[in-house]
Protein backbone atom coordinates (compact mmCIF):
# COMPACT_ATOMS: atom_id res chain seq x y z
CA UNK A 1 0.00 0.00 0.00
CA UNK A 2 1.23 3.49 -0.82
CA UNK A 3 0.36 6.77 0.86
CA UNK A 4 1.36 10.32 -0.04
CA UNK A 5 2.51 12.60 2.79
CA UNK A 6 3.80 16.19 2.97
CA UNK A 7 7.58 16.56 2.74
CA UNK A 8 9.40 15.80 5.99
CA UNK A 9 12.48 17.39 7.45
CA UNK A 10 15.59 16.41 5.54
CA UNK A 11 18.19 14.03 7.03
CA UNK A 12 21.86 14.72 7.53
CA UNK A 13 24.48 14.10 4.82
CA UNK A 14 23.85 10.74 3.15
CA UNK A 15 26.64 10.73 0.56
CA UNK A 16 28.04 7.43 1.81
CA UNK A 17 24.61 5.77 1.84
CA UNK A 18 23.45 7.11 -1.52
CA UNK A 19 24.28 3.96 -3.43
CA UNK A 20 23.64 1.34 -0.73
CA UNK A 21 21.14 -0.57 -2.85
CA UNK A 22 23.04 -0.41 -6.13
CA UNK A 23 24.36 -3.96 -6.44
CA UNK A 24 21.33 -6.12 -5.43
CA UNK A 25 19.49 -7.78 -8.34
CA UNK A 26 22.59 -7.65 -10.55
CA UNK A 27 25.03 -10.41 -11.56
CA UNK A 28 28.24 -10.40 -9.57
CA UNK A 29 30.21 -9.86 -12.78
CA UNK A 30 28.70 -6.37 -13.04
CA UNK A 31 29.29 -5.38 -9.43
CA UNK A 32 32.44 -3.35 -9.96
CA UNK A 33 31.09 -1.47 -12.97
CA UNK A 34 27.83 -0.72 -11.22
CA UNK A 35 29.48 0.53 -8.03
CA UNK A 36 31.87 2.76 -9.92
CA UNK A 37 28.98 4.84 -11.26
CA UNK A 38 27.75 5.96 -7.84
CA UNK A 39 30.63 8.19 -6.69
CA UNK A 40 30.50 9.95 -10.07
CA UNK A 41 26.83 10.78 -9.51
CA UNK A 42 27.62 12.17 -6.07
CA UNK A 43 30.51 14.27 -7.38
CA UNK A 44 28.37 15.71 -10.15
CA UNK A 45 25.61 16.61 -7.69
CA UNK A 46 28.09 18.42 -5.43
CA UNK A 47 29.65 20.20 -8.42
CA UNK A 48 26.23 21.43 -9.57
CA UNK A 49 25.42 22.81 -6.13
CA UNK A 50 28.75 24.67 -5.87
CA UNK A 51 28.49 26.13 -9.38
CA UNK A 52 25.06 27.72 -8.93
CA UNK A 53 24.47 28.55 -5.26
CA UNK A 54 22.00 31.34 -6.01
CA UNK A 55 20.01 29.59 -8.71
CA UNK A 56 16.91 27.57 -7.80
CA UNK A 57 18.27 24.41 -9.41
CA UNK A 58 16.66 20.99 -8.88
CA UNK A 59 17.68 19.39 -5.60
CA UNK A 60 20.00 16.47 -6.21
CA UNK A 61 20.98 15.22 -2.76
CA UNK A 62 20.22 14.85 0.92
CA UNK A 63 16.50 14.25 1.02
CA UNK A 64 14.12 11.34 1.32
CA UNK A 65 12.03 10.36 -1.69
CA UNK A 66 10.22 7.36 -0.20
CA UNK A 67 9.92 5.36 2.98
CA UNK A 68 9.40 1.60 2.88
CA UNK A 69 8.06 0.29 6.18
CA UNK A 70 9.79 3.21 7.99
CA UNK A 71 13.12 2.74 6.09
CA UNK A 72 14.07 5.68 3.83
CA UNK A 73 15.20 5.71 0.22
CA UNK A 74 17.22 8.83 -0.59
CA UNK A 75 17.47 10.89 -3.72
CA UNK A 76 21.15 10.01 -4.11
CA UNK A 77 20.32 6.30 -4.11
CA UNK A 78 17.89 6.90 -6.95
CA UNK A 79 20.38 9.04 -8.89
CA UNK A 80 23.17 6.47 -8.56
CA UNK A 81 20.95 3.73 -9.95
CA UNK A 82 19.51 6.04 -12.64
CA UNK A 83 22.95 6.78 -14.09
CA UNK A 84 23.60 3.11 -14.85
CA UNK A 85 20.04 2.53 -16.03
CA UNK A 86 20.27 5.37 -18.55
CA UNK A 87 23.56 4.03 -19.89
CA UNK A 88 21.98 0.63 -20.51
CA UNK A 89 18.91 2.11 -22.20
CA UNK A 90 20.98 4.37 -24.45
CA UNK A 91 22.72 1.30 -25.88
CA UNK A 92 19.34 -0.22 -26.72
CA UNK A 93 17.93 2.79 -28.55
CA UNK A 94 15.99 5.87 -27.58
CA UNK A 95 15.44 5.82 -23.80
CA UNK A 96 12.20 6.99 -22.20
CA UNK A 97 12.00 10.37 -20.50
CA UNK A 98 14.05 11.18 -17.41
CA UNK A 99 10.86 11.28 -15.32
CA UNK A 100 9.90 7.79 -16.48
CA UNK A 101 13.38 6.42 -15.77
CA UNK A 102 13.27 7.87 -12.27
CA UNK A 103 9.88 6.26 -11.68
CA UNK A 104 11.15 2.86 -12.79
CA UNK A 105 14.33 3.14 -10.72
CA UNK A 106 12.38 4.14 -7.62
CA UNK A 107 9.95 1.23 -8.15
CA UNK A 108 12.87 -1.19 -8.31
CA UNK A 109 14.50 0.24 -5.18
CA UNK A 110 11.21 0.00 -3.29
CA UNK A 111 10.83 -3.65 -4.28
CA UNK A 112 14.42 -4.46 -3.31
CA UNK A 113 14.09 -2.68 0.02
CA UNK A 114 10.88 -4.57 0.82
CA UNK A 115 12.59 -7.88 0.01
CA UNK A 116 15.61 -7.08 2.18
CA UNK A 117 13.31 -6.21 5.07
CA UNK A 118 11.51 -9.52 4.65
CA UNK A 119 14.87 -11.29 4.68
CA UNK A 120 15.76 -9.64 8.00
CA UNK A 121 12.41 -10.70 9.45
CA UNK A 122 13.14 -14.28 8.38
CA UNK A 123 16.72 -13.98 9.77
CA UNK A 124 18.29 -14.61 6.36
CA UNK A 125 21.80 -13.20 6.38
CA UNK A 126 24.91 -14.52 4.61
CA UNK A 127 27.91 -15.10 6.87
CA UNK A 128 31.26 -13.43 6.32
CA UNK A 129 32.67 -16.51 4.57
CA UNK A 130 29.93 -16.28 1.93
CA UNK A 131 30.67 -12.58 1.39
CA UNK A 132 34.38 -13.39 1.08
CA UNK A 133 33.52 -15.90 -1.65
CA UNK A 134 31.40 -13.29 -3.44
CA UNK A 135 34.27 -10.79 -3.34
CA UNK A 136 36.60 -13.43 -4.76
CA UNK A 137 34.05 -14.18 -7.50
CA UNK A 138 33.87 -10.51 -8.51
CA UNK A 139 37.67 -10.39 -8.60
CA UNK A 140 37.88 -13.53 -10.78
CA UNK A 141 35.25 -12.30 -13.22
CA UNK A 142 37.19 -9.08 -13.63
CA UNK A 143 40.47 -11.00 -14.04
CA UNK A 144 41.84 -9.59 -10.78
CA UNK A 145 43.10 -10.94 -7.50
CA UNK A 146 41.24 -9.90 -4.35
CA UNK A 147 44.02 -7.44 -3.54
CA UNK A 148 43.89 -6.17 -7.11
CA UNK A 149 40.14 -5.65 -6.78
CA UNK A 150 40.63 -3.68 -3.56
CA UNK A 151 43.21 -1.50 -5.30
CA UNK A 152 40.80 -0.87 -8.17
CA UNK A 153 38.05 0.11 -5.75
CA UNK A 154 40.37 2.56 -4.00
CA UNK A 155 41.37 4.04 -7.36
CA UNK A 156 37.70 4.54 -8.23
CA UNK A 157 36.97 6.16 -4.88
CA UNK A 158 34.74 3.29 -3.67
CA UNK A 159 34.72 2.34 -0.01
CA UNK A 160 35.47 -1.37 0.41
CA UNK A 161 33.16 -1.70 3.43
CA UNK A 162 30.24 -0.38 1.38
CA UNK A 163 31.22 -2.66 -1.48
CA UNK A 164 31.02 -5.71 0.81
CA UNK A 165 27.71 -4.46 2.20
CA UNK A 166 26.23 -4.30 -1.30
CA UNK A 167 27.41 -7.82 -2.08
CA UNK A 168 25.91 -9.02 1.19
CA UNK A 169 22.56 -7.51 0.14
CA UNK A 170 22.77 -9.28 -3.22
CA UNK A 171 23.47 -12.62 -1.57
CA UNK A 172 20.62 -11.99 0.86
CA UNK A 173 18.16 -11.48 -2.00
CA UNK A 174 19.35 -14.63 -3.72
CA UNK A 175 18.90 -16.71 -0.56
CA UNK A 176 15.53 -15.15 0.14
CA UNK A 177 14.25 -16.11 -3.30
CA UNK A 178 15.73 -19.57 -2.98
CA UNK A 179 13.76 -20.05 0.24
CA UNK A 180 10.52 -18.32 -0.69
CA UNK A 181 10.29 -19.29 -4.38
CA UNK A 182 12.81 -21.87 -5.59
CA UNK A 183 12.40 -24.20 -2.59
CA UNK A 184 8.65 -24.40 -3.19
CA UNK A 185 8.91 -25.42 -6.83
CA UNK A 186 8.46 -29.15 -7.34
CA UNK A 187 8.61 -30.97 -10.67
CA UNK A 188 7.00 -34.39 -10.71
CA UNK A 189 7.83 -37.30 -12.97
CA UNK A 190 4.33 -36.93 -14.44
CA UNK A 191 5.12 -33.33 -15.47
CA UNK A 192 8.36 -34.48 -17.10
CA UNK A 193 6.51 -37.23 -18.98
CA UNK A 194 3.91 -34.71 -20.14
CA UNK A 195 6.61 -32.29 -21.24
CA UNK A 196 8.37 -34.96 -23.29
CA UNK A 197 5.08 -36.09 -24.88
CA UNK A 198 4.25 -32.51 -25.86
CA UNK A 199 7.72 -32.04 -27.24
CA UNK A 200 7.45 -35.11 -29.43
CA UNK A 201 3.93 -34.23 -30.56
CA UNK A 202 4.47 -30.57 -31.40
CA UNK A 203 7.94 -30.53 -32.96
CA UNK A 204 9.46 -32.38 -35.84
CA UNK A 205 13.15 -32.36 -35.02
CA UNK A 206 13.81 -28.83 -33.80
CA UNK A 207 12.57 -26.67 -30.92
CA UNK A 208 10.35 -23.66 -31.43
CA UNK A 209 12.09 -20.52 -30.21
CA UNK A 210 10.19 -17.34 -29.45
CA UNK A 211 11.05 -13.88 -28.25
CA UNK A 212 8.04 -12.23 -26.65
CA UNK A 213 7.72 -8.70 -25.33
CA UNK A 214 5.23 -7.86 -22.63
CA UNK A 215 3.56 -4.90 -20.97
CA UNK A 216 2.41 -5.92 -17.50
CA UNK A 217 -0.20 -3.93 -15.64
CA UNK A 218 0.09 -5.42 -12.18
CA UNK A 219 -3.03 -6.14 -10.14
CA UNK A 220 -2.56 -6.32 -6.35
CA UNK A 221 -3.76 -9.51 -4.70
CA UNK A 222 -6.42 -7.71 -2.65
CA UNK A 223 -7.65 -5.41 -5.44
CA UNK A 224 -11.37 -4.58 -5.47
CA UNK A 225 -13.49 -5.30 -8.58
CA UNK A 226 -13.48 -1.59 -9.35
CA UNK A 227 -9.68 -1.47 -9.18
CA UNK A 228 -9.40 -4.55 -11.39
CA UNK A 229 -11.56 -2.79 -13.98
CA UNK A 230 -9.28 0.25 -13.82
CA UNK A 231 -6.15 -1.85 -14.31
CA UNK A 232 -7.78 -3.66 -17.23
CA UNK A 233 -8.63 -0.32 -18.83
CA UNK A 234 -5.00 0.76 -18.45
CA UNK A 235 -3.87 -2.43 -20.21
CA UNK A 236 -6.40 -1.85 -23.00
CA UNK A 237 -5.09 1.69 -23.39
CA UNK A 238 -1.55 0.35 -23.74
CA UNK A 239 -2.74 -2.10 -26.38
CA UNK A 240 -4.50 0.70 -28.27
CA UNK A 241 -1.38 2.87 -28.27
CA UNK A 242 0.72 0.07 -29.78
CA UNK A 243 -1.95 -0.71 -32.38
CA UNK A 244 -2.02 2.99 -33.28
CA UNK A 245 1.65 2.86 -34.18
CA UNK A 246 3.61 3.69 -31.03
CA UNK A 247 6.74 1.59 -30.45
CA UNK A 248 6.02 -1.33 -28.15
CA UNK A 249 9.28 -0.71 -26.27
CA UNK A 250 8.32 2.92 -25.60
CA UNK A 251 4.90 2.00 -24.21
CA UNK A 252 6.43 -0.81 -22.15
CA UNK A 253 9.03 1.53 -20.66
CA UNK A 254 6.32 4.01 -19.67
CA UNK A 255 3.56 1.72 -18.41
CA UNK A 256 4.82 -1.78 -17.65
CA UNK A 257 5.26 -2.97 -14.08
CA UNK A 258 7.50 -5.89 -15.13
CA UNK A 259 11.27 -5.89 -14.44
CA UNK A 260 11.95 -6.52 -18.15
CA UNK A 261 10.58 -3.11 -19.15
CA UNK A 262 14.18 -1.81 -19.26
CA UNK A 263 14.69 -4.03 -22.33
CA UNK A 264 11.51 -2.80 -23.97
CA UNK A 265 9.58 -5.62 -22.34
CA UNK A 266 11.45 -8.31 -24.29
CA UNK A 267 11.91 -11.67 -22.58
CA UNK A 268 14.65 -12.78 -24.99
CA UNK A 269 14.76 -15.56 -27.56
CA UNK A 270 14.26 -18.87 -25.77
CA UNK A 271 12.59 -22.28 -26.23
CA UNK A 272 8.84 -22.05 -25.69
CA UNK A 273 9.20 -24.52 -22.82
CA UNK A 274 10.96 -21.79 -20.86
CA UNK A 275 8.21 -19.24 -21.36
CA UNK A 276 5.15 -18.98 -19.10
CA UNK A 277 2.61 -21.50 -20.32
CA UNK A 278 -0.11 -18.82 -20.56
CA UNK A 279 2.05 -16.75 -22.91
CA UNK A 280 2.69 -19.77 -25.14
CA UNK A 281 -1.01 -20.70 -25.29
CA UNK A 282 -2.08 -17.30 -26.64
CA UNK A 283 0.85 -16.74 -29.05
CA UNK A 284 1.74 -20.23 -30.34
CA UNK A 285 -0.29 -19.82 -33.54
CA UNK A 286 0.61 -16.19 -34.21
CA UNK A 287 3.28 -14.98 -36.63
CA UNK A 288 6.09 -12.60 -35.68
CA UNK A 289 4.87 -9.05 -35.20
CA UNK A 290 1.48 -10.07 -33.82
CA UNK A 291 -0.12 -8.49 -30.76
CA UNK A 292 -2.42 -10.12 -28.24
CA UNK A 293 -4.03 -8.98 -25.03
CA UNK A 294 -4.85 -7.92 -22.51
CA UNK A 295 -4.40 -11.42 -21.06
CA UNK A 296 -5.11 -11.97 -17.36
CA UNK A 297 -2.71 -13.91 -15.12
CA UNK A 298 -2.15 -14.10 -11.40
CA UNK A 299 0.20 -11.09 -11.66
CA UNK A 300 -2.14 -8.83 -13.63
CA UNK A 301 -2.96 -7.97 -17.25
CA UNK A 302 -0.42 -8.60 -20.03
CA UNK A 303 -0.16 -7.14 -23.52
CA UNK A 304 2.09 -9.41 -25.60
CA UNK A 305 3.97 -8.96 -28.85
CA UNK A 306 5.60 -11.79 -30.81
CA UNK A 307 8.99 -10.27 -31.59
CA UNK A 308 10.59 -13.33 -33.20
CA UNK A 309 9.67 -16.95 -33.83
CA UNK A 310 11.87 -19.62 -35.42
CA UNK A 311 13.10 -23.17 -35.14
CA UNK A 312 16.32 -23.90 -33.31
CA UNK A 313 18.72 -26.81 -33.37
CA UNK A 314 17.39 -30.38 -32.91
CA UNK A 315 15.51 -30.44 -29.65
CA UNK A 316 16.94 -32.23 -26.65
CA UNK A 317 18.78 -34.79 -28.74
CA UNK A 318 22.44 -33.73 -28.56
CA UNK A 319 24.89 -31.79 -26.46
CA UNK A 320 28.16 -30.11 -27.39
CA UNK A 321 31.25 -31.58 -25.74
CA UNK A 322 34.63 -29.88 -25.61
CA UNK A 323 38.06 -31.46 -25.43
CA UNK A 324 40.25 -29.08 -23.47
CA UNK A 325 43.64 -28.98 -21.79
CA UNK A 326 45.13 -26.54 -19.35
CA UNK A 327 48.17 -25.54 -17.33
CA UNK A 328 47.42 -24.74 -13.69
CA UNK A 329 49.62 -22.75 -11.33
CA UNK A 330 48.53 -22.51 -7.68
CA UNK A 331 49.41 -19.26 -5.86
CA UNK A 332 51.59 -19.68 -2.79
CA UNK A 333 53.70 -17.52 -0.46
CA UNK A 334 56.48 -17.90 -3.01
CA UNK A 335 54.28 -17.04 -6.04
CA UNK A 336 51.37 -14.58 -5.98
CA UNK A 337 48.42 -14.69 -8.37
CA UNK A 338 49.95 -11.81 -10.31
CA UNK A 339 53.26 -13.65 -10.64
CA UNK A 340 51.48 -16.83 -11.74
CA UNK A 341 49.52 -14.89 -14.36
CA UNK A 342 52.71 -13.26 -15.67
CA UNK A 343 54.42 -16.64 -15.91
CA UNK A 344 51.48 -18.11 -17.86
CA UNK A 345 51.42 -15.07 -20.17
CA UNK A 346 55.05 -15.75 -21.01
CA UNK A 347 54.22 -19.43 -21.69
CA UNK A 348 51.37 -18.40 -23.99
CA UNK A 349 53.72 -16.17 -25.95
CA UNK A 350 56.26 -19.00 -26.32
CA UNK A 351 53.58 -21.41 -27.56
CA UNK A 352 52.31 -18.92 -30.16
CA UNK A 353 55.60 -17.45 -31.35
CA UNK A 354 58.18 -20.17 -30.75
CA UNK A 355 56.03 -23.23 -31.51
CA UNK A 356 56.66 -24.63 -28.03
CA UNK A 357 54.38 -27.64 -27.38
CA UNK A 358 51.50 -26.87 -24.97
CA UNK A 359 51.42 -30.45 -23.71
CA UNK A 360 55.14 -30.43 -22.95
CA UNK A 361 54.86 -27.22 -20.94
CA UNK A 362 51.90 -28.69 -19.07
CA UNK A 363 53.85 -31.82 -18.16
CA UNK A 364 56.73 -29.72 -16.83
CA UNK A 365 54.95 -26.86 -15.07
CA UNK A 366 51.28 -27.65 -14.39
CA UNK A 367 50.32 -28.28 -10.76
CA UNK A 368 47.15 -30.18 -11.66
CA UNK A 369 46.66 -33.94 -11.73
CA UNK A 370 46.27 -33.71 -15.53
CA UNK A 371 49.91 -32.69 -15.94
CA UNK A 372 51.04 -36.24 -16.81
CA UNK A 373 48.59 -36.24 -19.72
CA UNK A 374 49.88 -32.91 -21.00
CA UNK A 375 47.07 -31.06 -19.26
CA UNK A 376 44.42 -32.97 -21.25
CA UNK A 377 41.07 -33.00 -19.39
CA UNK A 378 39.43 -35.20 -22.01
CA UNK A 379 35.96 -34.75 -23.51
CA UNK A 380 33.80 -32.68 -21.17
CA UNK A 381 30.08 -31.88 -21.10
CA UNK A 382 28.49 -28.57 -20.01
CA UNK A 383 28.50 -28.06 -16.25
CA UNK A 384 31.60 -30.10 -15.46
CA UNK A 385 33.80 -27.10 -14.64
CA UNK A 386 33.40 -24.05 -12.41
CA UNK A 387 31.52 -21.25 -14.24
CA UNK A 388 34.49 -18.95 -14.74
CA UNK A 389 36.53 -21.74 -16.37
CA UNK A 390 33.63 -22.89 -18.54
CA UNK A 391 32.80 -19.36 -19.69
CA UNK A 392 36.32 -18.76 -20.98
CA UNK A 393 36.52 -22.26 -22.50
CA UNK A 394 33.24 -21.82 -24.39
CA UNK A 395 34.47 -18.55 -25.91
CA UNK A 396 37.54 -20.23 -27.47
CA UNK A 397 37.61 -21.74 -30.94
CA UNK A 398 39.47 -25.04 -31.39
CA UNK A 399 43.19 -24.34 -31.27
CA UNK A 400 42.86 -21.03 -29.43
CA UNK A 401 44.62 -20.36 -26.12
CA UNK A 402 43.12 -18.14 -23.44
CA UNK A 403 44.68 -15.36 -21.47
CA UNK A 404 45.51 -16.42 -17.88
CA UNK A 405 42.29 -17.11 -15.96
CA UNK A 406 41.95 -16.87 -12.18
CA UNK A 407 39.60 -19.42 -10.58
CA UNK A 408 39.12 -20.75 -7.07
CA UNK A 409 41.71 -23.42 -7.87
CA UNK A 410 44.47 -21.13 -9.10
CA UNK A 411 45.53 -19.53 -12.39
CA UNK A 412 44.88 -21.42 -15.66
CA UNK A 413 46.05 -21.27 -19.24
CA UNK A 414 43.38 -23.01 -21.35
CA UNK A 415 43.46 -24.43 -24.85
CA UNK A 416 40.44 -25.92 -26.63
CA UNK A 417 41.52 -28.90 -28.71
CA UNK A 418 38.24 -29.90 -30.40
CA UNK A 419 34.43 -29.89 -30.14
CA UNK A 420 31.76 -32.42 -31.05
CA UNK A 421 28.04 -33.09 -30.72
CA UNK A 422 26.97 -36.29 -28.98
CA UNK A 423 23.45 -37.67 -28.40
CA UNK A 424 21.90 -37.18 -25.00
CA UNK A 425 21.08 -40.28 -23.04
CA UNK A 426 17.48 -40.83 -21.93
CA UNK A 427 18.47 -39.84 -18.41
CA UNK A 428 20.08 -36.62 -19.66
CA UNK A 429 16.98 -35.81 -21.71
CA UNK A 430 14.76 -36.19 -18.64
CA UNK A 431 17.10 -34.01 -16.59
CA UNK A 432 17.00 -31.36 -19.30
CA UNK A 433 13.21 -31.57 -19.34
CA UNK A 434 13.10 -31.24 -15.56
CA UNK A 435 15.23 -28.08 -15.73
CA UNK A 436 13.03 -26.53 -18.42
CA UNK A 437 9.81 -27.23 -16.52
CA UNK A 438 11.37 -25.90 -13.32
CA UNK A 439 12.57 -22.73 -15.08
CA UNK A 440 9.06 -22.08 -16.39
CA UNK A 441 7.37 -22.67 -13.05
CA UNK A 442 9.98 -20.61 -11.20
CA UNK A 443 9.55 -17.63 -13.55
CA UNK A 444 5.80 -17.64 -13.00
CA UNK A 445 6.12 -18.03 -9.22
CA UNK A 446 8.83 -15.35 -8.91
CA UNK A 447 6.72 -12.75 -10.70
CA UNK A 448 3.74 -13.42 -8.46
CA UNK A 449 5.87 -13.49 -5.29
CA UNK A 450 7.49 -10.15 -6.08
CA UNK A 451 4.08 -8.57 -6.60
CA UNK A 452 2.93 -9.99 -3.25
CA UNK A 453 5.99 -8.66 -1.38
CA UNK A 454 5.51 -5.21 -2.90
CA UNK A 455 1.80 -5.26 -2.11
CA UNK A 456 2.38 -6.09 1.57
CA UNK A 457 4.88 -3.27 2.07
CA UNK A 458 3.73 0.07 3.47
CA UNK A 459 5.22 2.70 1.16
CA UNK A 460 5.14 6.41 1.92
CA UNK A 461 6.02 8.55 -1.10
CA UNK A 462 7.61 11.87 -0.17
CA UNK A 463 9.36 14.31 -2.50
CA UNK A 464 9.88 13.03 -6.05
CA UNK A 465 13.47 12.26 -7.12
CA UNK A 466 15.21 14.90 -9.25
Amino acid sequence: MTKQFPPAAQPADVCQAAWAALVPMLPLALAVAMLCAAPAAQAQAQKTQRASPAVAAPRTADYIVAVVNSEPITNLEVQARRERFEAELSRQGTPPSRAEILRQVLDRLILERAQLQLARTLKIQPDEAAVDQAVASVARQNQLSVEGLKARLVAEGIDYVNFRSNLRDELTLVRLREREVDARIRVSDAEIDQFLRERDATASDAPLLMNLAQILIAVPENATPQQVTQFQAKAQSAMARVRAGEAFAKVAAELSDAPDRAAGGELGLRPVERLPSLFVEVTAQLPAGSLVGPVRSGAGFHVLQVVEKRRGAPKGMATVQTRVRHILLRPSPEMSEEAAAQRLTAMRKRIETEAVDFAELARITSQDGSAKAGGDLGWTSPGMFVPEFEEVMNALAPGQISQPLVSRFGVHLIQVMARREVPLTEREQRELARNMVQDRKTAEALSQWQQDVRGRAYVEMREPPQ
